[in-house]
Order: structure tokens, then C-alpha cells, then sequence
């Protein structure tokens, strides 16, 4: 049963998103949504995902995720990447994915199954947090707090076990005066594990009790923003 390894900040967060009893029973996530930002420009894929649909399992790490006009949908898992038509041809596969990131730098540009990798662990992270970190495997930590903005911020630091696939190893999640996540530290090994990243979340929505924040920004040194998430439609079953 997911929920059992919990300190004091991770079941305050927990209980503030909607609590495990309630997310016990969810079994995908399905999310129409707007993703862009200069990242994207950078690695070749400014407009791929102006328009998608994905669908996140919050039982084991698995995301789909259909590109609006192009007939494709991507599949991740860890160990395999796949891209297909949406009636089920497949295009290309890649097993092993996260390799084909070796000797890769910030401005190396991306071809599809790149894209499908990185928004899939991503993402799937993303949209399980912070129930996910519940499980066996997962290792949570207070941190000092941080004021930011006139709020005192919670910051937990959170160690991904071995067999899951995300930006990095440890990562650091700060959560407002109200338990709600406000933003999301980290690096990202397959872009670049000497420059750090902040997704800062915010418009939080009640889908059926749960709670998610519908728009997710990440910002250069200039203020310019990175890389924009807007949930437009956000379903839960």
C-alpha cells in the first residue's frame, strides 16, 4: 500500500494535495496541456508540444502522450521508448533510452524518442508528486526552510530510488505555509548536471479531490522563461 514511509513535511504535503486514501484510488492522470519555452527552441522541438494530451499511471512509471495534428503518440517506460500512430503502428522504438543522452550538452539538439524520454520521466514525476514519495525505495529529509516572497517555505529533500528514472537522484521540493507545493528544485543529468533548475508551481486545481498545480514555470538567469506548463483540462480516474 502506498503511503506508509512518511516524515512530518512529506504527510503534511501529502494530506494538502488531496491525502493517500483519496489518491489510493486513482489509477491515470489525463492532462490536455500547452507546453513551450525557449528549452524547447533550443532543442529543436519549439512547437511539439503547443497542443498535447498525456496520460500519466500513478502506479508505475508509464506516460502517454499524443502531439496534437500529427497523428503520434509517444509511450515511455523506463527501459523503452516508443513513437506510433495513434492507431497503433509503430514508428521507431528505442530500448535503453537514457544512453542515447551520452555526450550530450545543454544546446545538443533532440530528435523525437529524445523528447519522448525526457517528458516522459519528467512529467510523470511531476504529476505524482507528492504521493509518489510515499513508496518503498524513497528517501525524504526537512530541510532548513527558505522565505521567499513574505512565505516561509518547507523544503524536502527527496532521494528517487535506483529503478526510477527522473532528472536526478536527489532533488529538493519546497512546500508553502498551506502544504502546497511552490517549487521544485533540481538539476537534470541527461541536459546538464552542473546547472541547477527551479519549476515554480502554481494555479492549483481540486480534480476529484485531488490537488494539482496546473501551471508549472522555469526561468533563465534573464527572467525569460524557460520552459512554460499550462494544464488546460486535467482528469483523474
Amino acid at each position: 500500500m502506498r503511503g506508509k514511509f512518511m516524515n512530518d513535511l512529506l504527510a503534511t504535503a501529502v494530506a494538502a494535495h488531496g491525502g493517500m486514501d483519496r489518491w489510493n484510488r486513482i489509477r491515470t492522470i489525463r492532462v490536455d496541456a500547452n507546453i513551450t519555452g525557449a528549452f524547447w527552441q533550443l532543442k529543436g522541438k519549439s512547437d511539439a508540444m503547443k497542443d498535447v494530451h498525456f496520460e500519466v499511471d500513478t502506479t508505475q512509471e508509464r506516460l502517454t502522450m499524443d502531439f496534437a495534428g500529427r497523428n503520434l503518440r509517444s509511450l515511455f517506460r523506463p527501459d523503452r521508448v516508443v513513437l506510433q500512430q495513434l492507431d497503433g503502428t509503430v514508428v521507431e522504438a528505442r530500448d535503453d533510452p537514457e544512453r542515447s543522452f551520452d555526450g550530450h550538452r545543454f544546446e545538443t539538439p533532440w530528435d523525437d524518442l529524445h523528447l519522448a524520454y525526457f517528458t516522459g520521466e519528467a512529467l510523470w514525476t511531476y504529476l505524482n508528486t507528492p504521493f509518489v514519495f510515499t513508496s518503498a525505495g524513497f528517501v525524504c529529509t526537512e530541510l532548513a526552510p527558505v522565505d521567499v516572497d513574505g512565505e516561509t517555505w518547507r523544503r524536502l529533500r527527496v532521494r528517487f530510488p535506483d529503478h526510477i528514472r527522473t532528472h536526478t537522484h536527489e532533488q529538493v521540493f519546497c512546500f508553502g505555509p498551506d502544504g502546497l507545493l511552490r517549487r521544485h528544485d533540481f538539476t537534470i543529468d541527461i541536459v546538464d548536471p552542473d546547472t541547477e533548475s527551479q519549476l515554480y508551481a502554481a494555479d492549483y486545481r481540486s480534480v476529484d479531490g485531488i490537488i494539482i498545480p496546473a501551471t508549472r514555470r522555469a526561468y533563465t538567469d534573464d527572467h525569460s522563461v524557460l520552459v512554460a506548463i499550462d494544464m488546460t483540462d486535467i482528469k483523474v480516474s
